[in-house]
């Protein structure tokens, strides 16, 4: 492909993701799921104690997985709800080993950020949230990390209320499906009450996401726990 090749294909690709008004109507399966949550019917009423893995290694005022994160936040305090969140993407962390000398139901041999000061707050939560960013159509390393590490307390984290907030820079209608897909596996394992997703899909900068509907979505979803 020449330059003006490249150039050309540069533009029609801009224009793609400008027309698509940040995915505003793709992905409507799941957005409809997540707006139609009555109100308190997740909590029974009751304030939850929540925590929010964010996993983007770009800084809090750039990220867009982070920006969809802190709406969602805003929304479940403004609620009741008492919010904790781990910056996953800038802790300090080490991935599982597979060594089993946690016995899925112990201590991990890693003495890291993970064990020390997120792993408490996970185990006393009602709700899990995962924030990330779309990484070659899968979850962020800095995330799959962390839901290594659910190993050394597996029986300890089923049964909890779990939500996927994703952002991506694509817009067609398969962009999430993979990191979809590793997501309700997930739930299924860990028998989590599935509370919906947020997927920021033509979300490729704090501007673009912004100015879309799924800061407002991620809101709601808090507010209506």
């Amino acid at each position: 492909m020449n330059r003006r090749e490249f150039i050309k294909m540069g533009m029609l690709g801009s224009m793609t993701l400008f027309l698509s008004g940040c995915g505003m109507s793709a992905l409507a399966e799941d957005t409809s799921k997540t707006q139609d949550i009555p109100k308190g019917s997740i909590s029974g009423g009751k304030n939850m104690k929540i925590v929010v893995i964010s996993s983007s290694p770009h800084s809090k005022e750039e990220s867009t997985s982070f920006y969809l994160a802190s709406k969602f936040i805003e929304g479940a305090e403004k609620a009741g709800h008492e919010v904790f969140t781990f910056d996953a993407g800038n802790a300090y962390t080490h991935p599982c080993r597979g060594c089993d000398m946690c016995h899925m139901d112990g201590p991990c041999i890693w003495r890291d950020d993970i064990s020390t000061d997120l792993m408490p707050k996970m185990l006393e939560a009602d709700m899990l949230v995962l924030a990330t960013p779309l990484y070659y159509y899968g979850m962020s390393a800095q995330l799959k990390i962390v839901i290594d590490r659910f190993y050394s307390r597996t029986g300890q984290l089923h049964g909890k209320k779990s939500l996927l907030i994703a952002t991506a820079y694509n817009s067609a209608d398969w962009t999430m499906d993979a990191i979809s897909n590793h997501y309700d596996t997930l739930v299924r394992y860990m028998e989590w009450q599935d509370v919906g997703k947020v997927l920021g899909v033509g979300c490729g900068s704090r501007q673009l996401v912004e100015r879309s509907e799924f800061g407002d979505m991620a809101f709601k979803i808090g507010e209506n726990l």
